[in-house]
């Protein structure tokens, strides 16, 4: 069954209607990040999740003197670590790595591995990983000094671009994506390096099976053992591997459809405007573009972050289409970018983050209704800059990874249900 749905449309509405007053004031500790914007009609009063910013989590700073790029993903594992990936070559060369020279410039700072583990209370367990000798620095400003070495040699091609982590809690293995190459790499729990699916430089498009196209989101089914890829910025798939051994599963586009590359990428949303509704449903195309995140629910369905496209479509594990849902249809360059269950048994909420727009959508998830959101634009804590991944540990606390100039995770505290009124 095909159901279309729009997220974003009464609660953009409420927030124009509502932010003017609704500012905390500066110095309240224990002052509510943002404003949770109200429930759509139809919605239960007192039961919506509610979160507050916890500025208190990570821990710093990080030891080392490390410092981190973009925080591309983030993952909670069973024992309720927080692990990130992190793109060290994304810091601003000369000026926050100046520690990195043979002759060091300053006292700060060295980029930290791509892999790092959190524990609850935000102390570094353990990091590991970056690219080896080989990796070229960025080249320096004239007179600058030669950069040490950020790691041993690797025997296996690091991603170019990190972007999602996974940990398969069923074997302590942990998987790391690669939005800017073909292949996607497989690693002990402290970072032993164990499988490669792909080979560098040599994807084929949306019908190779040996090889990937700049793969972004990943899953492990447990039951299973199949590891399902989001495939991805180059590509218009998700496919389905042997988590063990890498072989070939399967592999479908939008609404189970075999991908084709010949379909130019494209998104029309419908003549909107922000905050205001598609008037023709907009393009429902039906190939997949930029596909960004898969996740797998307890009652094995398979979601996707259909990204540039606007929309997140629900799977049967086969590829078999169920369901889908519009996410703030007048966003250009795509607004779903990660999402995650609520904590409890049933999952009975979505958690969408929304780089664009900057905010995590909550919709109930057994009708991908939008019954609030929280967050803001912005460099402090608690606003967002291109939030990118997300997750969620066993107490209910949600975690958001942010890309480019954002550059950290934060920690939004689950503090139960509630009714989410402006200026809460």
């Amino acid at each position: 069954m095909k159901r279309v749905k729009t997220v974003g449309f009464g609660v953009f509405v409420a927030m124009i209607l509502t932010l003017g007053g609704c500012q905390t004031e500066p110095g309240d500790a224990d002052a509510q990040a943002d404003v949770q914007t109200p429930p759509q009609s139809g919605s239960e009063e007192g039961d919506i999740p509610i979160f507050q910013f916890d500025p208190t989590w990570p821990k710093m700073p990080l030891p080392n003197r490390w410092l981190v790029g973009n925080v591309a993903g983030v993952y909670v594992d069973a024992l309720d670590h927080i692990w990130i990936v992190q793109r060290p070559r994304a810091l601003l060369h000369g000026y926050e790595d100046d520690l990195s020279y043979e002759v060091p410039e300053a006292e700060c700072c060295v980029p930290a591995p791509s892999v790092i583990e959190f524990d609850q209370a935000g102390n570094v367990v353990q990091a590991w990983g970056g690219p080896g000798p080989d990796y070229e620095w960025p080249e320096a400003s004239p007179g600058r000094r030669t950069l040490r070495s950020p790691g041993p040699p690797l025997g296996y091609d690091w991603p170019e671009t990190e972007h999602s982590i996974f940990v398969n809690d069923a074997d302590d293995t942990v998987w790391l994506s690669n939005s800017g190459g073909s292949h996607i790499v497989k690693f002990t729990r402290d970072g032993n390096f164990l499988l490669q699916i792909g080979r560098k430089g040599q994807d084929g498009g949306s019908n190779d099976t040996e090889n990937l196209g700049r793969p972004a989101g990943l899953v492990v089914d447990p039951a299973t053992n199949e590891l399902y890829v989001a495939d991805g910025y180059g590509n218009r798939r998700v496919i389905v591997f042997d988590a063990n051994t890498g072989e070939y599963k399967r592999h479908w586009s939008a609404y189970g459809n075999p991908p084709d590359d010949s379909i130019p990428f494209e998104y029309d949303p419908g003549g909107s405007t922000p905050g205001m509704p598609r008037t023709d449903g907009g393009n429902r195309t039906q190939q997949f573009n930029t596909v960004h995140c898969v996740q797998l629910s307890g009652d094995n369905l398979l979601y996707v972050c259909d990204r540039a496209n606007n929309r997140i479509q629900v799977f049967q594990t086969d590829g078999t289409f169920v369901d889908e849902v519009d996410v703030a249809p007048w966003s250009l360059r795509g607004a779903p970018m990660d999402i995650a269950f609520s904590h409890d048994v049933e999952q009975r909420f979505l958690y969408v983050v929304d780089g664009r727009n900057e905010k995590v959508w909550i919709l109930r998830r057994d009708d991908l209704e939008i019954i609030g959101a929280f967050g803001h634009g912005g460099h402090w804590g608690g606003g967002f800059t291109v939030a990118h991944g997300i997750a969620v540990d066993a107490s209910g606390n949600i975690y958001v990874a942010e890309v480019t100039e954002g550059k950290r995770v934060q920690r939004f505290t689950y503090m139960g249900l509630g009714s989410s009124s402006p200026g809460q």
